[in-house]
């Protein structure tokens, strides 16, 4: 049972304030559904200060931990840093996580292989990193090169894509394969329950949750539509972990399912819909990938980000629910 921090701050049009708040017990296996969308700023002072730059909007609790880790990459056309980071005192395990830049003269400043301490800024909408120090350096890291990803497996080619017929297992225990879904439209994420910022997979999981709410209260809407979410920590996210998880979201089984496997078909299902994660012990770092799949199992849409999608989402499964399906060949 971890503690949470004792200092909050409220920011306003007025400025930032800070008062000591009350020791309260978290357990991280309670996934923080209300966290929604991120934007992570990131602040570097050469003289070793930092200015924490302001989220935009009313008044918010603000929730500070500091941090420690060792840059990894920087992508300046993404404006992305990757920091391969300590524990988090009670907040979040050592991984591997990308944070979003907005100022890009900062990305200029940190090289692969610096190590750094900085301060992690969390709210219930919003968080980044700032007041960054550089305290030494570490080996860099070697850079990796992209990967090659195939098509989507679609039903329409089930002679060429036998891990359709592979049998996953979801949250309830079942044996469950992408086979199983023909003549539904598809909306297909991976992601993995530990993931503590809100604009990561929490916010992936959000919109699954927001858009199947809003499909099913339309009026005379498709029933054919169903969800996946694939996690890429099979030795974490056990069906009972996945249940409980997609229970804190209030999802409905009839139309959203997660799924777990071998490391190995996970790995090879998510290479083909053009996931790309490292599975190393404690640290995941993985891009975006939310795809949907029409009736007749044809790629319709991939969304290579993350924020928030729900209506977009809800709009292309009403497109792919409406296409005729494939008739299967003897």
């Amino acid at each position: 049972m971890l503690m949470q921090p004792t200092t909050l701050r409220i920011i306003g049009s007025g400025g930032c304030r800070t008062r000591k708040a009350g020791r309260k017990p978290v357990n991280l296996r309670l996934w923080p559904s209300a966290l929604l969308t991120v934007g992570l700023l990131v602040s570097f002072n050469a003289e070793s200060e930092g200015i924490s730059p302001s989220p935009t909007g009313g008044a918010t609790i603000l929730q500070t931990y500091p941090a420690k880790g060792v840059v990894q990459e920087i992508n300046a056309a993404a404006q992305t840093v990757i920091v391969k980071h300590e524990a988090i005192t009670n907040y979040m395990d050592a991984m591997t996580m990308p944070f979003k830049v907005v100022e890009p003269l900062v990305l200029a400043k940190l090289h692969p292989g610096d190590e750094i301490a900085f301060q992690l800024h969390v709210t219930p909408t919003t968080s980044w990193i700032d007041q960054i120090v550089k305290t030494g350096t570490a080996s860099a890291p070697q850079s990796r090169k992209p990967d090659s990803y195939e098509p989507v497996p679609t039903i329409s080619t089930v002679s060429a894509n036998p891990l359709l017929f592979y049998k996953f297992t979801n949250e309830l225990g079942q044996a469950v394969s992408l086979k199983d879904f023909h003549g539904q439209a598809l909306g297909i994420m991976f992601f993995y329950t530990r993931c503590p910022l809100p604009d990561y997979c929490p916010r992936l999981s959000k919109n699954f949750q927001e858009a199947s709410q809003k499909l099913a209260a339309m009026t005379n809407s498709p029933v054919n539509w169903h969800f996946l979410s694939i996690t890429f920590d099979p030795a974490i996210d056990t069906p009972a972990m996945l249940q409980a998880y997609g229970e804190s979201y209030h999802y409905d089984p009839a139309h959203w399912s997660f799924l777990t496997g071998p490391p190995d078909k996970i790995a090879e299902l998510a290479k083909s819909c053009g996931v790309e994660y490292s599975p190393d012990a404690g640290a995941i770092n993985h891009n975006f990938r939310t795809l949907v799949v029409d009736a007749a199992g044809h790629l319709q849409m991939v969304y290579p980000i993350t924020g928030d999608l729900s209506d977009d989402i809800v709009g292309q499964m009403l497109k792919a629910a409406a296409v005729k399906p494939e008739t299967s060949k003897p």
